[in-house]
């Protein structure tokens, strides 16, 4: 006989055959930092939102951030050879709402750029930049995660742009 746990008081409790709409909903309790992630794949400028950027490693450099096989630019951020990812400040929520839906060309439009070494866009109000090399490519259900090898990066001192519960917020560092 299966063991149920007792619901948590004040939880709302599901399980893994739950509604999936249920499942955001607990993700979306983690709130998280904005990206926008470049690439240049077959003379194209490619762009997209996306919140599931972590670090990995210092040494060597490594970061991560995972795209839906579904996507319709899988392969120009899968087969490219690299990406940048542009961590957005508190300003730039019109700039993430930008990358996510749309042609390529809408989502660049009227958005500062600098060509990087590597042919990448950076969006220069960005508060970080991290031009990276693909390391590996790991099939994770229905994403592909792509960890890159940090080859470039910089920053500047800004609040940064928030998403938690669905919903844009910024993050402000706390300073005496």
């Amino acid at each position: 006989m299966r063991h149920v746990p007792e619901t948590l008081p004040g939880y709302v409790q599901a399980t893994a055959s739950s509604d999936p709409a249920d499942f955001r909903k607990a993700l979306s309790c983690f709130a998280t930092g904005v990206t926008v992630v470049t690439s240049r794949w077959q003379s194209s400028d490619w762009g997209m939102t996306c919140n599931s950027f972590a670090s990995v490693s210092l040494e060597p450099r490594l970061v991560l951030w995972s795209i839906r096989k579904a996507a319709s630019s899988i392969e120009a951020f899968t087969r490219s050879g690299g990406f940048t990812v542009n961590v957005l400040s508190h300003e730039q929520e019109p700039t993430a709402r930008q990358f996510a839906t749309g042609d390529m060309d809408s989502r660049f439009a009227g958005v500062p750029v600098q060509r990087q070494g590597s042919e990448r866009l950076c969006l220069t109000e960005a508060m970080a930049w991290f031009d990276c090399s693909i390391h590996q490519l790991v099939d994770a259900g229905d994403h592909h995660i792509l960890i890159g090898q940090v080859q470039d990066f910089g920053w500047r001192d800004t609040s940064a742009l928030g998403f938690w519960r669905s919903q844009f917020g910024h993050f402000q560092a706390n300073t005496p």
